[in-house]
């Protein structure tokens, strides 16, 4: 993909095609701006579209975010690959609308003919994920507000966000046009609303990864 891109390019520049500009944090763009910029530069692994403005990946930790993605990418694999009609995808970019291009860490899809999204010709995901996963720095992050409120809109049915740092998780399911906390049981187990036999373990997440 990157030698496709990297071809087409410099096609671009032999026939006098100018080059879209480059992506910067706090551009405003629409979904089709923003991916043809994006597109252009495959040398950047992370950007998004929030309500109409970009957001650029920073560095990646691993403490804090790199081993907290490896667990919860295993535990989604797991499920899928046990559930059949579904299927895991990570820091994918997903097309909600003309303002809002997310890239979660984790989206689990439902792809029977009762799935909400699909993944479309160009290879990007169309609609709302029934599941988004996100790790968050900490509450003051964007995925507990913006990007909360984007999934809100765009229907995504669970929001999963673990805070490492501070060992919390927070998975919200939506009730109407409402995200609401789901509550673990007896011992601590949170369960999928969507997703049957999908739980967790809350106090066993946050102890995974020793020094968290």
């Amino acid at each position: 993909m990157r030698t496709a891109r990297r071809q087409t390019s410099a096609a671009r520049s032999m026939h006098g095609i100018a080059e879209p500009p480059p992506l910067e944090n706090g551009d405003m763009l629409t979904a089709t701006e923003f991916l043809r910029r994006y597109d252009a530069m495959p040398e950047v692994k992370k950007a998004e579209l929030i309500d109409g403005i970009v957001y650029m990946g920073s560095p990646v930790r691993a403490k804090q975010h790199g081993i907290p993605d490896s667990h919860l990418q295993c535990w989604l694999v797991l499920y899928s690959s046990q559930t059949p009609g579904t299927a895991v995808a990570a820091n994918s970019t997903t097309r909600f609308d003309v303002k809002n291009v997310p890239q979660p860490d984790a989206v689990l899809l439902n792809l029977t003919k009762s799935g909400r999204a699909r993944i479309g010709r160009d290879g990007y995901i169309h609609g709302a994920p029934e599941l988004v996963v996100e790790i968050a720095a900490s509450s003051a992050s964007i995925d507990l507000h913006r990007k909360l409120e984007a999934y809100r809109r765009a229907g995504v049915r669970e929001y999963f966000v673990w805070r490492p740092t501070e060992a919390i998780v927070d998975w919200f399911a939506l009730d109407g046009e409402t995200y609401v906390p789901l509550e673990p049981d007896a011992n601590g187990v949170l369960a999928s609303r969507c997703f049957p036999g999908l739980v967790l373990d809350v106090q066993a997440l946050a102890t995974t990864s020793p020094g968290f």
